[in-house]
């Protein structure tokens, strides 16, 4: 019988979040057992510890949260050929679970039956253990270190919004919200080639963080309305933004992005957005 000795961060309902000893997995055919090194806080998971749900996804039974992580392997199934024990890793958090007609097309991450972790009813990775899909780990050079590699999953949201607003050299883009990702879609469109981006925000801490990674403008939101905010970011840009992208989730920011879309490109990115 395995020994409780798996320390797990467990949301069980609103509000109700318990540190665990659960068992430690045991690594199936194509899985790795990895001990956990890095892993992200999500506002997904403050959703689920403190709302109990997102969206459609209700937590029904205790749900172990954390999908931004990477880990060390300790034990590889009998099917893994290309990891090892003492391999650091990058977990891709969602992968299909069968092999459907999105798969084929390379884009697995659009089919309906998805293994997700910290999604119900699935367990994520805020444990001193976890054992995932050996397809989905992604081994680190040495020069990357694990914290960075559990930033690997949040930026390449980031990347994905980027391209999917077409961002590229000489580009002005308006960022709503300077929480990680909003920071991490400042240094991207900026390695992307960006000429000018300016970043609002609530909170004067937060643009004052991203003058310091790059932002060209930043401006504090009070009282406008998103035709106030669109003015200042036109005064600030000397023109509308060639892309917004949206990483708060608030309803402000969404009416103000989809009002900036009338000349520019939006992107949704509030996946993640603390």
């Amino acid at each position: 019988m395995a020994k409780l000795e798996n320390l797990s961060v467990v949301a069980h309902s609103p509000g109700d979040l318990r540190l665990e000893k659960r068992s430690i997995p045991e690594p199936g055919f194509n899985e790795v057992l990895l001990k956990m090194n890095a892993v992200g806080i999500c506002a997904t998971d403050v959703h689920y510890w403190q709302q109990g749900k997102l969206g459609d996804a209700i937590i029904r039974k205790p749900m172990v949260l954390g999908h931004e992580g990477s880990g060390t392997v300790v034990k590889v199934g009998s099917g893994v050929q290309h990891l090892k024990a003492g391999d650091r890793v990058a977990i891709e958090p969602a992968y299909p679970l069968v092999d459907d007609e999105f798969c084929k097309s390379g884009r697995y991450n659009l089919s309906p039956n998805m293994f997700c972790c910290a999604t119900p009813p699935y367990d994520g990775h805020l444990s001193q253990y976890y054992a995932h899909n050996a397809n989905y780990c992604f081994k680190l050079p040495e020069c990357v270190s694990s914290e960075e590699g559990a930033f690997i999953e949040p930026l390449s949201v980031a990347i994905h919004a980027c391209r999917r607003g077409r961002v590229n050299l000489g580009s002005k883009i308006l960022i709503c919200g300077a929480g990680p990702i909003g920071l991490l879609n400042l240094l991207v469109a900026k390695a992307m080639g960006a000429a000018q981006v300016v970043v609002c925000d609530l909170s004067s801490a937060r643009l004052e963080k991203a003058k310091e990674v790059g932002a060209d403008f930043t401006i504090l939101v009070a009282k406008e309305t998103p035709k106030d905010l669109a003015q200042k970011v036109e005064e600030a840009l000397g023109c509308m933004p060639d892309t917004t992208i949206e990483c708060t989730g608030a309803e402000f920011c969404v009416h103000a992005g989809v009002y900036f879309s009338l000349e520019s490109t939006l992107a949704v990115c509030t996946y993640s957005c603390m």
